[in-house]
């Protein structure tokens, strides 16, 4: 359990390899910070349904936060990445629900994402701290938000009350005090328009903003992402 000596300089930006032990299970994660000087704040990035910790815009975001001299980590979720079924490909949407669920929900996932940020403040320390996460990265997310007092502020979206762990997100939303900005697609076919608006409703931040876009699911603007890279760079300062 450690550091698992998979570390990478590229442009300006040190990659390092981790891997956890929680309940039994082995949760392969992800460090990245800037490699010409200490960084003074760290955002979790919660990957999306049947991607994993290294998709191309986690990655993407992961660089948009290291120019601005901020860490972040991600880890792969149940059934995801190299925690995915053995000779089997990441699941599909029809076979996402199932996977949440035998990957152990809510709470499995609020236990592992506890224990990567437990281990990072161990081993560099404690920092203000945020949250980014879309999609299944919300239903993650949102839960850590609400309920560890270490996450200062929070970009979330494309996910609203319904799936498999809609009613834990109405549950928690309004448990989320920190500042939040909200993604959200239009035109998403997976998730209706209307529960991603009533999600953000949900929410107890005083401070929160809605950022829509026409577009379907995966369709984000790029410069989405890089405009929620800026708004945690001036939350966390």
């Amino acid at each position: 359990m450690g550091w698992n000596g998979k570390n990478t300089t590229h442009a300006g930006i040190e990659e390092r390899g981790f891997e956890l032990i929680v309940a039994g299970n082995a949760v392969p994660g992800v460090y990245w910070a800037p490699s010409n000087a200490p960084s003074e704040r760290l955002v979790l990035l919660g990957h999306g349904g049947t991607s994993h910790k290294k998709i191309e815009y986690i990655v993407a975001v992961a660089n948009f936060l290291a120019a601005k001299g901020i860490a972040s980590l991600a880890i792969d979720a149940p059934g995801h990445g190299e925690r995915a079924i053995e000779g089997a490909a990441n699941p599909d949407m029809d076979a996402f629900e199932q996977t949440w669920r035998e990957g152990g929900g809510t709470e499995t996932v609020l236990a592992e994402w506890k224990a990567a940020l437990d281990f990072i403040e161990d081993e560099i320390g404690a920092r203000p701290t945020g949250w980014w996460g879309l999609s299944m990265g919300t239903m993650m997310g949102l839960p850590v938000t609400a309920t560890d007092e270490r996450i200062r502020v929070a970009v979330l979206g494309l996910m609203g009350t319904r799936g498999p762990n809609g009613k834990d997100l109405e549950r928690f939303a309004p448990r989320v005090t920190c500042p939040v900005s909200f993604l959200v697609q239009w035109d998403d076919e997976l998730i209706p328009r209307q529960t991603c608006l009533d999600l953000f409703d949900a929410l107890g931040s005083k401070k929160k903003t809605l950022h829509a876009n026409p577009g379907r699911h995966q369709a984000v603007p790029q410069f989405e992402l890089a405009a929620s890279a800026d708004y945690l760079d001036r939350s966390l300062r």
